[in-house]
């Protein structure tokens, strides 16, 4: 089993992120959270990678903020992923200069990402899709058999998020995603939990789904 919520519920302030989410994730599970803006998708996903963390799964994150540190370059922004593995005065010399051999292990996972080019370009000068590709990039590098992602997909077109919905389903052995394009969920996802303020309403495989069964999830 990779997660299980019982009877979960998130307040800030006066209101209610999530309402008695109770939900179980196995491993190997490839997952699409939707639900308008406010429903509660984000929340899930922050809490699902903090029960990670404490149960000890080993799970990437891409955040919708995509986390980068601007004045440092893409290779740099990627290898974060492996800062652990290392001891600081490796780290800082792989800062100053970067080492060959980290150069080569970052190199195909920007290959994939399709963002070679852009090796050692300040993240901050990239565009938004560029950025968004550099988190997803880190994210890859770090290597977890679980990937957890906040809108991975949202800034780049549609060429690229079939691309990167592709390779982080088939990369990582779980997946869960919280997104608004359902399209890609219904192909690229096997179970869609739909969130209406902060409370799961649907929980079905993505076989068993229409796409007309998600447009009430966004409608105004």
């Amino acid at each position: 089993m990779f997660c299980v919520l019982d009877n979960v519920s998130v307040q800030y302030q006066d209101a209610h992120a999530l309402n008695g989410v109770t939900l179980s994730i196995d491993r190997g599970e490839k997952i699409a959270l939707v639900g308008a803006s406010g429903a509660g998708k984000s929340t899930l996903l922050r809490l699902l990678f903090e029960r990670t963390r404490e149960t000890g799964e080993n799970a990437a994150l891409v955040p919708q903020n995509f986390a980068l540190v601007e004045s440092l370059s893409v290779f740099h922004n990627v290898y974060m992923a492996h800062l652990r593995r290392h001891n600081a005065l490796y780290n800082l010399a792989n800062l100053i200069k970067p080492l060959r051999c980290e150069v080569q292990k970052v190199l195909p996972v920007l290959v994939h990402v399709e963002l070679e080019d852009k090796l050692y370009e300040p993240a901050g000068q990239l565009s938004g899709g560029q950025q968004q590709r550099t988190a997803v990039a880190r994210a890859l590098h770090q290597g977890a058999p679980a990937l957890l992602g906040d809108e991975p997909v949202s800034c780049v077109d549609e060429h690229q998020s079939k691309r990167l919905m592709e390779i982080m389903t088939s990369v990582h052995q779980t997946v869960v995603l919280a997104m608004h394009d359902t399209a890609l969920a219904l192909e690229y996802t096997e179970r869609v939990i739909g969130l209406v303020d902060g409370r799961v309403v649907l929980d079905r495989p993505t076989r068993a789904i229409r796409p007309d069964d998600l447009s009430e999830f966004y409608a105004e």
